[in-house]
């Protein structure tokens, strides 16, 4: 495989998105991986001018449809190894289908899509190709993240009973869509160009991949409750559902966007036969865990050893993946790094011809995005019926 550096395009970006700056940052952290070329807005003009006034030298283009369709013309050395869909939900689709159809691999903002028709096309023309295909589920970055997974798939805690999966947040507390969008509050409530549900498509599939991801079990079926708490908002700002996982284990994936004083306030508890597993992301260097008859263990990034009574034999790659020693926080940028880290990984893999899987051990996939639609769904026509049970599609 080559050792040069990575081709990377932007989608989006533009306008002042801040969800642009950790992508670019994680992609240049490396020194593997390299911003070289954008599509920064949908406005030509203004995709242009941004990019002439970028923070460092890229290939400005009008459009992504000018930017994928210029890579065939280019040498191979120049051409993109990998882009980066940064726009609102409903710029999602048709960017992704056009990089699957030139053969370039994707990393997505999530959601996947706005609906599960165009997340299913998406899957179909991806796995077809065997092309690697990321979505951004950002919090799978955290090395306690990753740590979290060993503990629980590992079977330390005992058999899984009871998961409470939870992303809270309160900037939706007021209506403030109608007063200049801030955050893009003016799509994100917007059912057409966000999906079908705000709390629970913006960020419950966040609490729900971070279940999904660290206890490997998946939801089988959903009772749900919607609820809009501001007046004449569109779609709801509370999800609540209740869970059968696939193995007889429950579980709460929940989201509010009403709770004033919580930020980016996601976390998991996964209590087993055995202890219990507690981690937050707004403290996501630890993880805690819970033994009967024992005072709680708490573990730190980076300083985790194998043999200590709870911990058994560990993988020599999950306890040399930190790269700054503990107590030297790392954060945000640094998941989006672990991710994009990884992806580069498969795509260097693939690009020497190695047959590319989608089994989401060190990040989500295309697959996971789809999933995360078709729960939204459930519990959306769940919450129509009062809270009925709705089978959840099986994950293939």
């Amino acid at each position: 495989m080559s050792n040069k550096p990575l081709n990377v395009g932007l989608i989006g970006g533009g306008g002042g998105a801040f969800i642009v700056q950790p992508h670019q940052r994680a992609i240049n952290s490396d020194g593997t991986r390299r911003v070289v070329a954008a599509a920064l807005h949908p406005n030509p003009e203004i995709a242009m001018s941004e990019a002439a006034n970028w923070p460092y030298e890229l290939k400005g283009y009008p459009s992504y449809v000018e930017m994928l369709d210029a890579q065939k013309n280019l040498p191979e050395s120049e051409r993109l190894d990998y882009v980066v869909i940064v726009t609102p939900n409903f710029v999602h689709f048709d960017p992704a289908m056009k990089a699957i159809e030139a053969g370039i691999p994707v990393v997505c903002e999530k959601p996947l899509a706005v609906s599960t028709e165009e997340a299913q096309k998406l899957v179909e023309a991806a796995t077809s190709k065997g092309i690697p295909f990321a979505v951004a589920h950002t919090y799978l970055g955290h090395w306690t993240t990753w740590l979290s997974r060993f503990i629980v798939t590992s079977g330390l805690l005992g058999d899984i009973r009871w998961v409470d999966a939870s992303y809270i947040q309160g900037w939706l507390a007021k209506q403030i869509e109608k007063a200049g969008g801030e955050g893009g509050a003016d799509w994100r409530t917007d059912p057409k160009r966000s999906g079908k549900s705000l709390a629970g498509g913006d960020i419950g599939t966040h609490a729900l991949m971070q279940l999904r991801f660290v206890t490997g079990l998946e939801v089988e079926r959903v009772s749900a409750h919607l609820e809009t708490f501001v007046k004449s908002r569109m779609l709801d700002d509370h999800f609540t559902t209740y869970c059968d996982l696939s193995n007889g284990a429950k579980a709460l994936v929940r989201a509010s966007q009403i709770c004033i004083g919580h930020k980016n306030d996601l976390a998991i508890e996964v209590a087993g036969t055995k202890g219990t597993l507690v981690w937050r992301q707004e403290e996501s260097e630890k993880v805690t865990i819970m033994l009967p008859g024992q005072p709680d263990r708490v573990y730190w990034r980076g300083d985790v050893q194998p043999n200590d009574g709870f911990f058994g034999d560990i993988p020599e790659w999950l306890l040399k993946e930190p790269k700054i020693p503990s107590g030297h926080f790392e954060g945000f940028h640094d998941a989006y790094a672990r991710i994009h880290r990884n992806f580069e990984q498969d795509v260097r893999a693939w690009k020497a011809g190695k047959k590319f899987s989608y089994d989401h051990e060190r990040y989500a996939t295309v697959i996971d995005g789809l999933v995360g639609l078709q729960f939204v769904d459930a519990a959306v026509e769940s919450s129509k019926k009062d809270g009925a049970w709705v089978d959840m599609p099986k994950v293939k």
